[in-house]
C-alpha cells in the first residue's frame, strides 16, 4: 500500500534546514545529469488553472509529479505523487501546499548561500504573504541576518507579518518606509509578489547586492525592471527551460538582445563549479526562481522517509507497500 501524508504530517517533520538540503541536492543532481525536470504545463479555465510539474530522480529512486488547482478565493488543492522509479508503483501522495512554500523558500536560501556575500546581514523583502514567510526564514537560515525591511501595499498586513516573523527569526523584522528604502542599504533583496509591474527602480541597486526574484513565474508577471537586469553582473536561473517559458522578468532582456537563454547558468551549474557565480564582492548577482518538480520530489521523498520513521501517514489501499519502498 502507498502512504498518504497530510499537511499536519509534513509540518511535523520538515524543517527549513532539511528543505534547503533537499533542494540543493536536486539542483546538483540535475546539473550532473542524474535528475530530469519537465517544465510546468497549465490547463487554464475561467476562474482557475490546473498546473502540473513532473520530473525523474533515479538517484533517489523516484519519479513523480505535482498537480495543483487554484481558484482564487476558493479551495486550493496541491498534491505530490511519488512513484518508485524502478518498479513503477505508487509510493505516496503528499498534501503539498505548505511543503511547496518551504521548498520555494529553500531554493532562495540555497541561492543566497552561493550568490550573496558571506557577510550579508540586511534583507529587503517585497511581499508579506505566505510564501514571503518561508523566503525570509530561508535567507535567515543561511546568512546571519540582523535586520529585515518588509514592503507591501497593505500596511496592516505588513505589520502583522513583521510581528509574526519576529518571533521566528533572530533578526529585527520591521516595515520598510518605502520601496526605495527596501532596496538601498540591503545586502539581499527578495521579491515574492504577484506583481505585473516592476516593484522598484533598478537605478537604486547598489554594488554587492544579491537579488532573488521569486514571484514572477508567468510571462504576464514582472517584479524587476530592465535596469535591474542590466545592473546584474551574474544572472542565474533554477531552470533555463522553465525561465524561457515563464520569466516575465527576463523576457524583455531576451527580446532586447541583452541576454541569451543558452548562456544563462542554472543554480546547479554554479553549485558544481561549471559556472563561477559570484567572483567579486562588488558584483550584483540575480537569481530568478520559477519552481521545479525536482524540488518537490527530493523534498517529498525525504519527508516521506522521516514521516514513516515516526509512524506518520495513512495507508492507502493501493501502491507499493506500507514503507513507501
Amino acid at each position: 500500500m502507498a502512504t498518504y501524508l497530510s499537511e499536519a504530517d509534513i509540518r511535523s517533520v520538515l524543517t527549513m534546514p532539511i528543505a534547503i538540503e533537499c533542494v540543493e541536492r536536486a539542483f546538483v543532481d540535475r546539473a550532473n545529469g542524474k535528475a530530469f525536470d519537465i517544465p510546468r504545463r497549465r490547463t487554464r479555465q475561467p476562474g482557475g488553472h490546473l498546473h502540473v510539474v513532473q520530473g525523474a530522480a533515479p538517484a533517489i529512486n523516484t519519479i513523480g509529479y505535482k498537480a495543483y488547482y487554484v481558484r482564487p478565493g476558493r479551495s486550493r488543492s496541491f498534491l505530490v505523487h511519488l512513484l518508485d522509479h524502478e518498479q513503477g508503483s505508487l509510493d505516496a501522495i503528499l498534501e503539498a501546499d505548505w511543503m511547496g512554500r518551504m521548498r520555494t523558500g529553500a531554493a532562495t536560501g540555497a541561492a543566497a548561500k552561493v550568490l550573496s556575500r558571506p557577510e550579508s546581514s540586511v534583507l529587503g523583502l517585497f511581499g508579506s504573504g505566505q510564501h514571503a514567510k518561508t523566503q525570509l526564514e530561508a535567507v535567515c537560515a543561511v546568512r546571519e541576518i540582523r535586520e529585515v525591511k518588509v514592503f507591501g501595499r497593505d500596511v496592516g498586513r505588513v505589520e502583522a507579518f513583521c510581528a509574526e516573523l519576529s518571533d521566528k527569526v533572530a533578526a529585527r523584522v520591521r516595515p520598510a518606509a518605502s520601496r526605495e528604502e527596501t532596496v538601498r542599504g540591503s545586502d539581499i533583496i527578495v521579491t515574492m509578489t504577484r506583481a505585473d509591474e516592476p516593484l522598484f527602480d533598478g537605478r537604486w541597486i547598489e554594488p554587492g547586492q544579491f537579488i532573488a526574484a521569486t514571484g514572477a513565474n508567468a510571462l504576464n508577471r514582472r517584479e524587476i525592471d530592465l535596469a535591474t537586469v542590466k545592473r546584474a553582473d551574474v544572472v542565474v536561473v533554477d531552470s533555463v527551460e522553465v525561465a524561457a517559458g515563464e520569466s516575465g522578468d527576463l523576457l524583455p532582456a531576451f527580446e532586447a538582445g541583452l541576454l541569451y537563454w543558452e548562456n544563462i547558468p542554472t543554480l546547479g551549474d554554479v553549485m558544481i563549479g561549471r559556472h563561477p557565480g559570484r567572483t567579486a564582492p562588488a558584483q550584483v548577482t540575480l537569481y530568478e526562481s520559477h519552481g521545479m518538480a525536482l524540488q518537490d520530489l527530493y523534498t517529498g521523498r525525504r519527508v516521506l522517509d522521516l514521516a514513516i520513521a515516526r509512524g506518520l501517514g495513512t495507508p492507502l489501499p493501493f501502491g507499493s507497500g506500507p514503507t513507501g519502498r
